[in-house]
């Protein structure tokens, strides 16, 4: 089932610190901005509560997103959000524009798959560590993944998995690859516990 993810935006005028901050605390709006393709930047504010529960879900990271403005879809992607340090709440959001037919880079989430049932895991003890979870992409618009799986099942202690080991969906590109870096994603290490009975049995004999 493919899910919506829209919003309902209204165009800001009033700008400035000190109107954002007027924003969210009077009307609980969270002020944002609207920029890329061939238009220009565009203000506007959201519903604090709207926000907050869309990104409840993780997939509206890698959406693409319909913000509704003054009547008129704009399809966005979410590309940054400036967050309350001590509460969490969103302070601002910035959304880029996407264009169908061109190429568009985000963050896309990763899946680890398997690993209580690894090698590395149920037969050797061992412990796995995510090194990253996420990855930027590069693709068409339509071929933007929710998430990547990793599976780990076939991972042994002291294997690491890169993301030249990832399996991509069609037409998906991995922008650190793309520029030669061939980064570590996920590791399965000896576990501390076993470390620590391996010494202990050694300073035993």
């Amino acid at each position: 089932m493919t899910v919506e993810f829209a919003l309902n935006a209204e165009v800001r005028s009033d700008l400035g610190k000190g109107a954002s901050r007027r924003l969210r605390r009077n009307v609980a709006m969270v002020p944002a901005v609207i920029y890329g393709g061939e238009k220009a930047p565009m203000s506007i504010s959201l519903l604090a509560k709207e926000l907050a529960k869309l990104l409840e879900n993780e997939a509206s990271f890698s959406h693409v997103l319909t913000l509704n403005v003054a009547g008129s879809n704009e399809s966005v992607l979410i590309k940054a959000l400036q967050r309350h340090p001590a509460k969490g709440h969103v302070l601002h959001a910035d959304f880029v524009r996407v264009v169908a037919g061109q190429k568009l880079t985000a963050h896309v989430p990763l899946h680890f798959l398997n690993q209580e049932s690894s090698v590395g895991v149920k037969q050797q003890a061992g412990e796995v560590s995510h090194v990253v979870v996420e990855v930027e992409v590069s693709c068409l618009p339509k071929d933007l993944p929710e998430f990547i799986e990793v599976d780990m099942a076939a991972v042994e202690v002291g294997q690491i998995v890169h993301l030249s080991d990832l399996k991509l969906p069609k037409g998906v590109e991995l922008v650190a690859l793309a520029h030669g870096n061939d980064l570590a994603v996920a590791n399965i290490h000896a576990s501390r516990v076993a470390k620590d009975v391996e010494e202990g049995e050694g300073a035993a004999e």
